[in-house]
């Protein structure tokens, strides 16, 4: 299979309440799902028709197998999915209270496998030619993944598409500081970078959109994709900027819909679209995600996006 998207970074096995609207204490039941930034907008790509694969590590254990069936199960190439022999598998607790919100309990102790990745996990032929390649903030967060996505991205030398999911999780980081220093010196190195008020002001230190799209444009992005919630997407080039209204939909669980929407932002860049029509698309396939529970599983289709459009 020609590898169409590369993603890069995140993976586990998120847990979700059969319970809403209590706290972990009192559910009893929990349905098992693919989980994970980067995993989950590989899978949500692969829904949209795209060919996609996620270079990653698990664990050698039950979990990891179970990461490699499911990743084939969606069409995604589990090729690049290597292995931490001293690590187990991230898994994830989810507390659907509120839904639209959900607090995670993440269980990547002492690191992830997914933070260990080094050159040699890396299919540097891929990186080079993959016409779309997809990192996060996550992934430089500790070494030697740090180091790693830097020399893939030097490696890349700012070929379209190279998107940067600003992927910002607190408990991942030291500080706001060291966050921002280290996820924000990878904007000279993409060409797309997407996030919410809260990832932007991390990564270019405001919370405002459109100022945080200039300082993004003037460090030679092509499009900035900045999410705000309730007052829609705000969708940036170097010739000019639009905001495209939310989606409004009755909310069963938030988590993955910034990957739905990643998914098919994707598919939107291979496309060609314009970025409205872009924005517009994956407002709608984020909203469908978020009326769902789960996160992999929810990944809308093509058709589901175009019937609610």
């Amino acid at each position: 299979m020609t590898i169409e998207a590369l993603t890069i970074g995140r993976v586990g096995v998120d847990l979700y309440p059969e319970q809403s609207g209590v706290p972990l204490a009192g559910v009893s039941t929990f349905a098992k799902s693919l989980g994970g930034t980067a995993t989950n907008v590989a899978v949500a790509a692969a829904r949209l028709g795209r060919s996609a694969a996620v270079l990653t590590k698990v664990g050698p254990d039950g979990f990891g197998d179970y990461v490699r069936q499911a990743l084939s199960g969606f069409g995604v190439s589990p090729s690049y999915v290597g292995t931490s022999p001293d690590l187990l598998t991230p898994v994830v607790f989810c507390e659907l209270n509120p839904p639209a919100d959900p607090p995670l309990l993440f269980y990547r102790s002492p690191v992830a496998p997914d933070l260990t990745l080094t050159e040699a996990d890396v299919p540097w032929d891929v990186v080079e030619s993959v016409p779309l390649l997809w990192v996060t903030g996550t992934g430089v967060s500790v070494e030697p993944a740090r180091a790693t996505q830097r020399k893939i991205l030097e490696t890349r030398g700012r070929r379209e598409h190279t998107v940067l999911d600003l992927d910002y999780r607190p408990m991942f980081w030291t500080s706001v500081e060291q966050a921002r220093e280290e996820i924000g010196s990878m904007l000279d190195h993409v060409t797309v970078a997407v996030g919410n008020r809260t990832e932007v002001e991390v990564a270019v230190g405001t919370a405002d959109p459109d100022e945080a799209a200039d300082r993004m444009l003037e460090r030679g992005l092509r499009l900035a994709v900045i999410k705000k919630g309730a007052d829609g997407v705000l969708v940036a080039t170097p010739d000019g900027r639009w905001t495209v209204p939310p989606q409004r939909i009755d909310v069963v669980c938030g988590l993955g819909a910034g990957d739905g929407f990643g998914g098919a932002l994707i598919h939107g860049l291979l496309s060609g679209w314009d970025p409205v029509r872009i924005a517009e698309y994956a407002n709608v396939a984020g909203a469908l995600v978020a009326s769902r529970l789960a996160c992999a599983d929810a990944m809308p289709t093509a058709a589901e996006i175009e019937e609610l459009l």
